[in-house]
């Protein structure tokens, strides 16, 4: 088996059905794949049925108490019968070709990390705002001029065995914040090489309210916070946070492709979404300042 499909999900079983219908439609041989679904704590148990998709897909689920989808993620890779891992989420649908895409990306580099393309399926500022910011900071981190290679854990491919030595995603990251970022970074200073997929796309239904913004941009500026901790201690130099440069261009980066009204207002939200992340980034320092101080 050549691929194991790693979904950690929670408390989501409409998504995670509309993923599976996804991955029963791949243009992939049946047994080149399995899919592991990692239910990670959902309250009563996840509400899915299997049956339907049986007949196209070798799926199974593990279950395993609340813990945060970096440690599902591990899990599902200690259980993978496969020889590369395939991580997606529960609230993303794989393009048809998505498979096919890695492997001939894993036919002329075997041992690197793979990364697709990530799209917002929803007609929802906050939702294609959010996704703006993922996607322009992997942009930026794009392999080159030294800065390391990105890519999210909602659409990442790598051989099991290297994935395993390096230890997996770190799992002091609790929540879905940081620990993609992180890993990558290990990757790369491991000395292990890495290569952009474009043609691996998966379409992402995150949706948001107001609310649900800001509290994820919150939640990223705090894990900021953990993710260049991590870093600099590795590297032995003091926290650095990115140039002015970095947030100029971010602000503008949804107007390349949209000059419309409704691309402002998506850059008014990504302006929005780095007051908040500088906000959590702040109170995340401020609490560990606190607790060391008692």
């Amino acid at each position: 088996m050549q691929f194991s499909i790693i979904v950690p999900t929670y408390a989501r079983p409409r998504r995670i059905a509309a993923c599976l219908a996804g991955l029963a439609a791949l243009d992939y041989p049946r047994d080149g794949y399995e899919v592991v679904i990692v239910d990670d704590g959902t309250p009563g148990g996840l509400e899915l049925d299997l049956s339907n998709y049986r007949q196209r897909l070798n799926v199974r689920v593990i279950n395993q108490k609340h813990a945060g989808p970096a440690e599902a993620r591990n899990r599902g890779a200690q259980e993978a019968a496969g020889e590369y891992l395939a991580f997606t989420d529960d609230d993303c649908v794989p393009d048809p070709i998505w498979l096919k895409a890695f492997a001939a990306a894993i036919a002329a580099a075997p041992g690197d990390l793979f990364g697709g393309r990530v799209i917002n399926v929803l007609d929802s500022l906050y939702s294609q705002a959010s996704q703006d910011v993922v996607s322009y900071i992997c942009t930026y981190y794009d392999g080159m001029h030294g800065r390391p290679r990105l890519f999210t854990s909602n659409n990442m491919v790598l051989p099991a065995a290297a994935f395993r030595d390096i230890g997996g995603f770190n799992t002091s990251f609790e929540r879905a914040a940081g620990e993609d970022r992180e890993f990558c970074d290990r990757w790369v200073a491991a000395g292990r090489g890495s290569r952009y997929v474009p043609e691996a796309v998966v379409h992402h239904a995150h949706s948001l309210s107001f609310a649900g913004f800001c509290r994820q941009h919150f939640h990223y500026g705090r894990a900021a916070v953990r993710y260049r901790q991590i870093r600099a201690a590795r590297r032995g130099e003091r926290m650095r946070v990115e140039r002015a440069s970095f947030y100029w261009d971010l602000l503008r980066f949804p107007l390349v492709d949209d000059r419309s009204f409704r691309g402002g207002g998506r850059a008014v939200l990504v302006g929005v979404s780095q007051a908040l992340n500088a906000a959590g980034f702040y109170w995340e320092t401020l609490r560990q300042g606190s607790r060391k101080g008692r």
